[in-house]
C-alpha cells in the first residue's frame, strides 16, 4: 500500500501544516500487553501542527458536559454527531470545521480507514483536577480514535474477569494518537484520572455499521 506522502500538496494556508503521515511507519504499536484492538501512535502531530490546532481550539464555544443534568468538570465541543443523553440517540451537531479536516485526515490514515467514516469529531478541555469516570462510548459508534495535545494523561483501561478486574494504563503523550476497535472498543471500560496540567483530547468516530445516516438512530 502506497504512503499517503504520494498525495498532492493542498492550497496554502493552516492546512499546509499537516503533513500527510506514512501509516506503516514503525511507530505504529499494537503492544502486545494491552488489549486487543487497542493501537498506539507517538507524535502523529508536530510540535507545530498542535500549536495550531490549539490557537483554534481556544476559539471554539466550550461548554461543561452535560450528562442528564449534572455537569461535569470537564468542557466540551462536538462536531458532526453526538450523542443525546436524554434522547438516547444520535443528532446531528454543526459540521466539523475545515481546521478539523487535516487532523482527521491523519487519523484515518493511522486507523487505516477512510476519512469520511469519521463522522463524529468531539473535542474535551481538561483544566487541571478534571478527569472522566469509568465508561465505554454508545455503541451507536464504533471505531474510536483520539489525539492529545498539551500534556500528558494516564488512560486507564479494564475489563471484569470473573471477580476481579483486568487492568492497564497507557500514558498518551502530546501529540500522540490511539485507536480503539474490536475488544478494545466493546469489551474494556477507559476512564482517566484527574489530570495534572491543562489538556485537549479530539475525539474522532465512526458510526457503527447498523446505524446509518438514513437510520432513524438519526435526529434531524
Amino acid at each position: 500500500m502506497p504512503s499517503l506522502k504520494t498525495r498532492q500538496p493542498q492550497s496554502a494556508g493552516q492546512g499546509d501544516l499537516f503533513r500527510a503521515p506514512d501509516f506503516l511507519a514503525p511507530d505504529f504499536h499494537a503492544r502486545d500487553d494491552l488489549p486487543e484492538g487497542f493501537c498506539y501512535r507517538p507524535e502523529l502531530i508536530t510540535a507545530e501542527e498542535e500549536a495550531e490546532l490549539v490557537r483554534q481550539l481556544k476559539s471554539l464555544a466550550f461548554q461543561p458536559f452535560d450528562f442528564h443534568g449534572h455537569l461535569a468538570n470537564r468542557r466540551v465541543a462536538g462536531f458532526g454527531l453526538r450523542y443525546d443523553f436524554d434522547q438516547r440517540k444520535v443528532v446531528e451537531a454543526p459540521a466539523i470545521p475545515a481546521f478539523l479536516m487535516p487532523l482527521r485526515d491523519k487519523v484515518a490514515a493511522f486507523a487505516r480507514l477512510p476519512a469520511e467514516a469519521f463522522v463524529q469529531v468531539l473535542i474535551n478541555e481538561y483544566r487541571p483536577g478534571a478527569g472522566i469516570g469509568w465508561h465505554r462510548d454508545k455503541p451507536h459508534f464504533d471505531a474510536v480514535a483520539g489525539v492529545s495535545l498539551l500534556a500528558p494523561c494516564s488512560f486507564r483501561l479494564r475489563r471484569k474477569n470473573g471477580t476481579r478486574w483486568a487492568r492497564e494504563t497507557v500514558t498518551l503523550e502530546p501529540r500522540s494518537a490511539y485507536l480503539m476497535t474490536g475488544p478494545a472498543r466493546t469489551e474494556w471500560e477507559h476512564s482517566i484520572p484527574p489530570v495534572a496540567a491543562h489538556r485537549y483530547s479530539i475525539t474522532l468516530r465512526t458510526l457503527h455499521p447498523q446505524r446509518s445516516p438514513r437510520s432513524e438512530a438519526i435526529v434531524r
